[in-house]
């Protein structure tokens, strides 16, 4: 016979394997992505691509739709990790008491389906900036002002109140679900997405920076990853995005002042 104890750390470990593995496979495919983005820069500066900056069909967009929605599993999962386990040890401390629980999938879908929502917002303005060859063949921002307008932005957002609010809730897994609990799959799945707007809502701009070094620059991914999880995780996670905030409003400035400094 299993302890209470020990079924709810089987829960735990569970989830978290699941969790390890989605990630892990999301991370796979956009290594994958990125290695034929390489190749198809590398052809391009060998003159092999005569039009690199051709219209994109709806073929190409519905491809670019489905990255976006892919890296935004690789990146935000993780961060996601303490509510969606905070989920399951409530889950099953319904069960023990006789309640009825919510299979972690349907909450955890929820979430998931607000950040597939932003990546379709994301592939359309990526598809919009190539069309005015904003963009480079490497998906990076060619212009300064477009750069550095969007650091700027992100670093004055850090210290916004929108900021602030959106983090306690993603920072605070038991004190959002004690709040916002509601019962059957039809309130899991409402509780996913009404967690998935504040985590949209605290990380879009960041996410925009992805425009500023290159949507498929991995170190860049890996990077605005990394800090999304420690300012939702670590202790002091809120002045960690105000520091960031310090330093990105900097980054911007130079950006935008670099063409006239020479």
């Amino acid at each position: 016979m299993f302890t209470a104890e020990a079924l709810a750390r089987r829960d735990r470990a569970v989830t978290l394997t699941a969790l390890a593995i989605l990630a892990a496979l999301a991370w796979v495919y956009l290594v994958q992505a990125a290695r034929g983005m390489s190749a198809m820069e590398m052809h391009a500066a060998m003159g092999m691509v005569m039009s690199p900056l051709r219209p994109w069909s709806l073929v190409d967009a519905g491809l670019l739709f489905v990255m976006w929605a892919v890296m935004m599993v690789a990146m935000m999962l993780p961060s996601a990790s303490p509510m969606i386990l905070m989920f399951a040890t409530i889950n099953r401390r319904r069960l023990e008491q006789g309640r009825p629980a919510v299979r972690i999938g349907v909450f955890a879908a929820g979430y998931v389906l607000l950040w597939t929502a932003f990546a379709a917002v994301a592939a359309l303005a990526q598809w919009a900036l190539h069309a005015v060859a904003f963009l480079s063949p490497a998906m990076l921002a060619t212009s300064p002002v477009l750069g550095g307008s969007l650091l700027v932005a992100a670093g004055v957002f850090q210290w916004s109140r929108l900021k602030a609010a959106c983090l306690a809730n993603c920072r605070s897994p038991l004190a959002f679900l004690m709040t916002e609990w509601r019962e059957g799959a039809r309130g899991a799945f409402v509780m996913g997405l009404r967690h998935g707007t504040y985590c949209v809502g605290c990380c879009w701009l960041l996410m925009a920076l992805l425009f500023v070094a290159g949507v498929m620059n991995l170190v860049w991914v890996v990077a605005l990853a990394a800090f999304v999880l420690a300012e939702k995780a670590v202790p002091g996670g809120g002045r960690v995005a105000r520091a960031a905030g310090i330093l990105l409003v900097i980054g911007g400035a130079v950006v935008l002042l670099r063409p006239w400094l020479g």
